[in-house]
């Protein structure tokens, strides 16, 4: 039986690629659906970014990113220190367009590895095309959505879905919708709750 896996997550977050990590790995032993839904993290973000020097002051960013760059190397992804907080909201609609499209895994993947493997600005909706190019999605029709604002109300869904399961961090993984996982935990910890589950199909509260 399936374990069914909803993951609320931005594109900004580092944690979250590395959750995205996770789950690619765990998919080899165990049956997963997820589902990502986007949490714009930091909605007040400028349209234009916010250099990490801003938004952490006082703080050596790049040692910040020390841990993270070694986590994420042990699930094979590249991340390298963002020196941009880039504004998530085209990215987080974009990629509702590429799920409506069919192609969400490939342009989610795209999105994250565009953000913190080349350092681009996801504000930005050159870079966006450059996902969606990847994914071979229609440009002219991305626009639109984006610029009509065709896929904001599901966010704002994905917002009021959070705040019903108290989400206080990304990632936040809510499984089989009555387990919750918060933040890129030990792959411990996910593979002792999904043998659980796999094993005796036990579905208890919390």
């Amino acid at each position: 039986m399936a374990i069914e896996v909803r993951v609320f997550s931005d594109y900004i977050c580092p944690f979250c690629y590395i959750g995205k990590g996770l789950l690619d790995m765990l998919a080899e032993s165990y049956d997963l659906t997820v589902t990502w839904l986007g949490y714009e993290l930091h909605p007040e973000t400028p349209t234009q970014g916010l250099p990490m020097a801003e938004h952490f002051p006082g703080q050596d960013t790049t040692k910040m990113y020390d841990a993270i760059i070694a986590r994420g190397a042990e699930l094979g992804l590249h991340i390298k220190p963002a020196e941009l907080l880039s504004n998530s909201r085209l990215a987080l609609e974009a990629a509702e367009y590429a799920r409506d499209a069919g192609v969400f895994d490939a342009f989610h993947a795209e999105v994250f590895r565009l953000y913190f493997g080349q350092g681009l600005d996801l504000g930005r909706f050159r870079v966006l095309r450059q996902a969606a190019e990847s994914c071979g999605l229609d440009i002219a029709v991305l626009r639109s959505g984006l610029e009509n604002k065709l896929y904001a109300n599901r966010l704002s869904a994905a917002r009021e879905q959070a705040q019903r399961h108290e989400l206080t961090g990304l990632p936040t993984f809510i499984v089989n919708n009555r387990y919750k996982i918060v933040g890129a935990q030990p792959l411990q910890t996910f593979q002792d709750l999904f043998d659980k589950l796999s094993g005796n199909g036990a579905e208890e509260g919390d």
